[in-house]
């Protein structure tokens, strides 16, 4: 196997691990959250709560609103989105730092 062959095999493994953490987390995310709800509504429910008064309580879901923001984070990382430091801008700041080095040399010729 070359060198190249070798180096895209490398970063294809270290794609699918990223893949699968990020797929891994959010099924966590989804199982721990639904059991979560689910205890917090039987229990408001056996205290005389109705279904729905039950399942509007804030407890419930400010553990699928704080913990799916790290999920957020996550997939934005796995999944390479970033609509600020995007592929573009890393280009144009290397573009900019290129310039701007290449005049820095050109004023000591």
């Amino acid at each position: 196997m070359d060198l190249a062959n070798q180096d895209k095999r490398t970063r294809a493994k270290e794609r699918i691990k990223q893949l699968k953490g990020f797929y891994t987390h959010f099924m966590i995310y989804i199982f721990v959250n639904v059991m979560i709800t689910t205890v917090i509504t039987v229990s408001l429910m056996y205290n005389g709560y109705s279904f729905f008064e039950a399942l509007s309580n804030f407890g419930s879901f400010s553990t699928w609103f704080f913990w799916g923001i790290g999920v957020f984070f996550h997939a934005v990382k796995t999944f390479s989105v970033n609509p600020f430091f995007n592929k573009e801008w890393e280009e144009r700041q290397i573009q900019k730092y290129l310039d701007d080095e290449k005049r820095e040399s050109e004023k000591y010729k």
